[in-house]
């Protein structure tokens, strides 16, 4: 109890007291962080933030609408994920940091996790799991998308209602994502809740009960992957943990702490974003019925759809870099250690790029300039797997039921990095 109080306190509420005094100072994107009002409808303060300027500074936090220098940050090798920068801090909090580290509950963004470690860790970790997340190996995997994708379909079809996320925009990616690590078939409905309780982790401002059950959830996943990784050494398939826990590369085979981290963030990574992408496109679709329409008229246009879909409703709001040294970005001064919030979907919607920003095109000649998967070496391995599920699953889904409609009641996740919903009624049938 006291453990998980002191996490919460070191990795929340130190954070979110910080981001409330910048919030109190005007600091757009800090309120963003931290203001549960905004989560629903973020677009109207992104556009705020774009009228003030390319880069809003802070005392400790800056941010940023601008594409351009969203772009430039992620794709400049000065600035760090955060491994590394708590040698900045006074020493005391440094200790407390230090105290409040658990190698059994390390979430998706806290190191040794990729998305949490710069080069030299981060070029070995990636260089073992991109391997697996070819493009070419993701379109192979088509065919077996398409029949999850029937199989779930099947389903529903006896029914006139379904709650979509529960019964297919979470399970597609679920099932996809557990056969690419080989998670057996019986733990793949509690690998979505065990994901979903995870992906909490990456949210700024957690209230002590969040923090308390996405602890909970990650000591549970840590606890699998352990007792699975002794069964996969003595025992290895060709899924990609069996890969992983037998490899031995220039520098070392993965630690366990390593190999349990990296296999989370692909756990998570490998549905949290598609699930999202699916929920998200289908209200999309259905709130636009002109597009839908022109997709049904031209299927080979889907592919532009998703991207134009990523790019409008990002199910990725947002994410955050350090200055590792005196920089300047797009003539903008930075100094060393100072936070930037990058607002990827305020990007996404950058006039400067996108002609009439807020108007949802499946034609849209450059939707897939957006930066719904980050850019630079963070850029999202899963990126050819999330485009082909999210394209799979929405024109067979339109396919099966033409007459699709979403029922009073749908729900936001309250959620601020991750935007999709936990709740969508749907009426399959007129």
């Amino acid at each position: 109890m006291a453990s998980t109080l002191a996490q919460w306190t070191v990795q929340s509420l130190l954070p979110q007291m910080v981001l409330w005094r910048e919030a109190r100072g005007g600091q757009l994107g800090a309120r963003l962080a931290v203001d549960r009002r905004l989560w629903d409808d973020p677009f109207p303060t992104y556009e705020q933030m774009r009228r003030r300027g390319p880069l809003l500074e802070g005392r400790l936090v800056a941010s940023t609408a601008s594409h351009a220098v969203a772009g430039e940050v992620l794709r400049s090798p000065v600035f760090r994920v955060g491994a590394g920068s708590s040698d900045r801090l006074p020493p005391i909090a440094r200790r407390l940091l230090s105290l409040t580290v658990d190698p059994w509950a390390v979430g998706p963004a806290e190191p040794p996790s990729m998305l949490a470690v710069d080069p030299p860790n981060h070029t070995r970790y990636r260089s073992l799991v991109s391997k697996v997340f070819t493009a070419r190996a993701m379109a192979d995997m088509r065919p077996r998308v398409e029949q999850i994708a029937d199989e779930l379909l099947d389903r529903m079809a006896g029914h006139d209602r379904a709650e979509l996320v529960r019964a297919y925009a979470g399970p597609l990616p679920v099932r996809v994502i557990s056969e690419i690590l080989g998670v057996p078939q019986h733990l793949q409905p509690m690998m979505l809740d065990w994901g979903n309780a995870a992906a909490v982790s990456l949210d700024p401002a957690l209230r002590y009960r969040q923090f308390r059950s996405a602890k909970a959830a990650l000591r549970q996943i840590h606890g699998w992957l352990a007792d699975h990784l002794v069964t996969v050494r003595k025992s290895p398939g060709d899924d990609l943990l069996s890969r992983l826990a037998t490899v031995s590369d220039e520098g070392g085979s993965l630690t366990d702490v390593e190999l349990r981290a990296t296999a989370l963030l692909v756990i998570g990574a490998g549905f949290e974003t598609t699930v999202n992408l699916i929920a998200n496109g289908v209200v999309q679709l259905l709130d636009h019925p002109d597009q839908l329409t022109r997709l049904r008229q031209d299927p080979s246009m889907w592919g532009n759809a998703v991207e134009e879909i990523l790019r409008f409703d990002s199910p990725v709001q947002a994410t955050v870099r350090i200055a590792g040294e005196d920089t300047e970005v797009c003539g903008h001064p930075i100094p060393a250690g100072r936070f930037v919030s990058l607002m990827l979907a305020a990007a996404n919607r950058d006039p400067d790029v996108f002609e009439e920003p807020g108007r949802f095109d499946i034609e849209r000649p450059n939707a897939r300039d957006h930066l719904a998967f980050s850019a630079g070496i963070h850029f999202c391995l899963g990126a050819s797997l999330a485009r082909m599920e999210g394209e799979v699953a929405l024109r067979k889904l339109f396919e099966r039921f033409p007459d699709l409609a979403v029922l009073p009641g749908a729900r936001r996740r309250q959620m601020r990095v991750l935007r999709g919903y936990d709740h969508l009624p749907v009426q399959l049938h007129a």
